[in-house]
C-alpha cells in the first residue's frame, strides 16, 4: 500500500512528463504519417484528384514530416504546431465533417483530437523534455552567471 502511494505521489509530482510524452508521440505520429503519404506517390496523386491539388498535399507531407520531427523532439514547437493547424483544420471541418461522427475510419475523432492537441502545444509550448526547454534552461543560466560576474 505503502508503495502505492509512493508511486502515485510521484506520477502527481512529474505529470509534466506525461505532456512532454504525449507530444512526442504525436511529434513521431505526424512524422510517420507525412512519410507514409509521400512513399505512395499513386495515392498521393488519387487523393490531389491528378494534378489539380498536388501542390496541398505536397505541401501536407513536407509539413507533417518537417513539423512532426520538430514536435518529436520539441524544437520549435509552438511554430511547429502553428504550421500544422491549417492542415487539421481542414480536415475537420471541411473534409471529414461531412463524413459524420462514429464512421467507420473515426477520421473526424482522430483529426480533430490532432487538431485539439496541435492548438494546446501551440498555446503552452513544448514541456519539460525538450530541445526548447534545454535552451531555455542555458539562457537563464548564462543570465544568472553574467549577473552573478557582474556584481563582483
Amino acid at each position: 500500500m505503502n508503495s502505492l502511494h509512493s508511486t502515485i505521489y510521484w506520477l502527481n509530482s512529474h505529470n509534466n512528463i506525461a505532456y512532454s510524452l504525449t507530444r512526442i508521440f504525436l511529434g513521431t505520429a505526424l512524422f510517420v504519417r507525412g512519410i507514409i503519404v509521400a512513399s505512395d506517390i499513386d495515392r498521393l496523386t488519387q487523393l490531389a484528384n491528378g494534378h489539380n491539388f498536388y501542390w496541398w498535399y505536397s505541401y501536407i507531407v513536407v509539413i507533417h514530416i518537417i513539423g512532426g520531427f520538430m514536435m518529436a523532439i520539441g524544437f520549435f514547437t509552438r511554430i511547429a504546431a502553428f504550421i500544422q493547424l491549417p492542415i487539421l483544420f481542414i480536415a475537420v471541418f471541411f473534409v471529414h465533417l461531412s463524413q459524420g461522427l462514429a464512421n467507420q475510419n473515426q477520421s473526424l475523432e482522430l483529426a480533430a483530437l490532432v487538431l485539439f492537441l496541435l492548438i494546446i502545444y501551440f498555446a503552452f509550448g513544448s514541456g519539460n523534455l525538450s530541445i526548447d526547454s534545454y535552451i531555455s534552461k542555458r539562457k537563464i543560466q548564462k543570465k544568472h552567471y553574467a549577473e552573478k560576474i557582474n556584481t563582483k
